[in-house]
């Protein structure tokens, strides 16, 4: 015989408790859902913010740390000092870098069949990387000279874009490239610099080159896409892939050599190893998103880059700034004035002209 006490319980007295539990759960579940969608990305934001903050940070420290000692005469000296060889030496590297620069955009424009004038490519590219080398925040400043440019062209705002994340894509794989193979082929001098053991230098330019191998791969597969801010872009090939990498050697190495070029003779590396520290200098200052990475670039070059005058090596980085940066960025304005001064003129000219066709 049962218990009345059973029936109450098969009749469902137990189940408002079972579905309090379920209700719970699933409550559970949308505040993991919501905090996964709202929190986890603005999390991600304030962590990178953080490391970049804290890079910049440190950067400061070792810089002001380099300089305490720095007399500036002695530094405006060894500017005076620098040999016309050396200037010009900077200037035409700087001016072969930029040239690779402009390959960024044209290598972007095939891989989307958009058929832009080289011209026009060259000026919106070397524009963009003038302005965002010197502005900083190059998501947002390069893509804005791009779109001023291409616009004229019936290129799309997504287009845009899509040409900024290909020309992103190319920086980024000369980057550890370069990074990859100095390791490996400098380990033991790296070492010396970084204090790590030289089997740890190679594998970690072993892991760096496997990571370029995979992403190779990965893309020579099949047609592979991003997604952005609800956009997709799809990524470039294996030719257009292996174009990329050698053009963002080619620049990087450029943009090295005319650093090199205004190093100080007491200065005793050879410049394969160099180069692996001027792009390890160059990464520090993307991070820190300071504007060219000033600061962060300096500071990196001086504690890494053996001297002994630290008021010589100074006045070199100091030079190439000049050189490398500023020049190109008035050198950019100038060529944007000029060229819109002539889109208007002719604009002009030509409603002149309809103006004394009609009154004929």
């Amino acid at each position: 015989m049962k218990r009345p006490d059973s029936d109450l319980s098969e009749a469902g007295v137990d189940a408002p408790v079972e579905e309090k539990h379920s209700a719970s759960q699933n409550a559970g579940l949308d505040l993991l859902a919501t905090a996964r969608r709202y929190i986890a990305p603005n999390l991600g934001k304030a962590l990178g913010g953080i490391a970049s903050l804290a890079v910049f940070a440190l950067a400061g420290f070792a810089l002001a740390s380099a300089i305490s000692s720095v007399k500036f005469s002695d530094v405006r000296a060894a500017i005076a000092a620098m040999s016309a060889e050396q200037i010009f030496a900077a200037l035409l590297l700087t001016a072969l870098s930029y040239v690779a620069l402009t390959g960024y955009d044209a290598l972007a424009l095939r891989q989307l069949r958009l058929h832009v004038p080289y011209r026009i490519a060259a000026l919106a590219s070397f524009a963009s990387y003038a302005f965002s080398f010197n502005l900083g925040f190059p998501v947002v400043t390069a893509a804005a000279v791009r779109y001023w440019i291409y616009a004229r062209v019936g290129v799309t705002a997504v287009q845009v874009a899509n040409v900024t994340v290909i020309a992103g894509v190319t920086f980024w794989l000369g980057m550890t490239s370069v990074v990859g193979v100095g390791l490996m082929a400098r380990a033991g001098e790296l070492g010396a610099i970084d204090k790590l053991p030289a089997f740890l230098n190679f594998g970690l330019g072993l892991a760096t080159c496997a990571g370029v191998g995979y992403y190779v791969v990965w893309v020579s597969l099949r047609r592979r896409r991003v997604r952005l801010r609800g956009h997709f872009f799809e990524l470039p090939g294996l030719a257009p892939t292996g174009g990329q990498t050698l053009l963002g050697v080619a620049d990087l190495c450029c943009a090295a050599a005319a650093l090199y070029a205004l190093l100080p003779h007491d200065v005793d590396l050879d410049f394969a190893t160099f180069v692996s520290v001027y792009v390890f200098a160059c990464i520090l200052g993307v991070i820190s998103h300071a504007p060219g990475g000033i600061g962060v670039f300096e500071a990196t070059m001086l504690n890494a880059l053996p001297s002994h005058s630290q008021e010589s090596l100074l006045a070199s980085l100091l030079l190439f700034r000049v050189i490398y940066y500023f020049l190109p960025f008035i050198f950019a304005l100038a060529l944007l004035g000029a060229d819109e001064g002539s889109r208007r003129w002719n604009s002009l000219r030509e409603t002149i002209a309809r103006i004394l066709e009609t009154r004929e």
